[in-house]
């Protein structure tokens, strides 16, 4: 029971503050404003996700696999 307590406390006080302050310093070391780098988060995660739709359905290994076995069968 205690440690669910702390657990909680941790998840809702500490994880937003240090999310808050690993923003602002990397905000700070970039030299750019808080805002922006919230925006360019959101852009780089708009870009991976459509890669991961695009690209990288076709590079799933599992996908790759089905093709060679199916290449390798017609081949013999």
């Amino acid at each position: 029971m205690i440690a669910l307590l702390l657990y909680r406390t941790v998840a809702v006080h500490l994880v937003p503050w240090a999310t808050a302050f690993a923003t602002r310093m990397l905000a700070r070391s970039l030299n750019m404003p808080e805002p922006l780098v919230h925006s360019t988060g959101d852009y780089v995660l708009a870009q991976v996700t459509a890669f991961e739709h695009g690209v990288g359905r076709s590079l799933c290994p599992f996908r790759i696999a089905r093709l060679l076995r199916a290449w390798w069968r017609a081949w013999h």
